[in-house]
């Protein structure tokens, strides 16, 4: 299997890059918000998945392994292609896609070109116990412990679960804040919104 591709970027175009590596250029595959985080002419890496069909070889590269990571989630559930899992990822942050599916909100994931309520609702019901669990804070993209750094959202539910409230309370509400906001505003705002529900 394929782990990665690294080299110049030669050529982009809607859900696609262009590598070369050694004088091959290798057409990945990939996410609007992978092709946002590259630049032409400059070195990359991609990390790959390789799909092999009867009818078909595509390789598909992003620009973290979070986001490989919930491609490969995404297309283990029945109905989910990897065109539908792309226009998923390109519209949700893999920390965004990890708190909706985590929170149960199928609704939000209809929002996707592609998504219909059946197909959100069965994404739900067959990732939720992969995203939310005993260990889950290790399942979060970006969370401590995962792949990538920790990020704000990751910090903020490390800091939560640290206060001793449960992940499945807090997700909610951390799946409602916008994305930019840093730890210590998504930990104030969610201990408001909790202090609410216990009046």
């Amino acid at each position: 299997m394929i782990y990665s591709v690294a080299g110049k970027l030669i050529h982009t175009e809607p859900s696609l890059a262009v590598v070369e590596c050694a004088g091959v250029g290798y057409a990945c595959r990939t996410t609007q918000t992978t092709l946002s985080a590259l630049t032409k002419g400059s070195d990359v890496r991609l990390y790959t998945h390789l799909s092999v069909r009867e009818d078909a070889v595509e390789l598909f590269g992003f620009a973290t392994r979070d986001e490989l990571r919930c491609f490969q989630m995404l297309i283990t559930v029945s109905g989910i292609g990897p065109k539908v899992a792309l226009a998923i990822l390109s519209d949700l942050t893999p920390n965004r896609f990890a708190l909706l599916v985590a929170a149960g909100d199928s609704t939000s994931l209809t929002k996707v070109k592609g998504v219909g309520k059946k197909s959100a609702e069965r994404i739900v019901v067959d990732l939720k116990d992969k995203l939310v669990g005993r260990d889950a804070a290790a399942d979060v993209p970006g969370a401590p412990g995962g792949n990538a750094a920790p990020g704000a959202v990751s910090d903020a539910l490390a800091a939560l679960l640290v206060l001793g409230y449960r992940q499945d309370e807090v997700m909610p509400v951390l799946a409602r804040m916008e994305e930019g906001l840093t730890s210590e505003e998504l930990i104030r705002r969610t201990l408001r919104e909790m202090g609410r529900r216990d009046r």
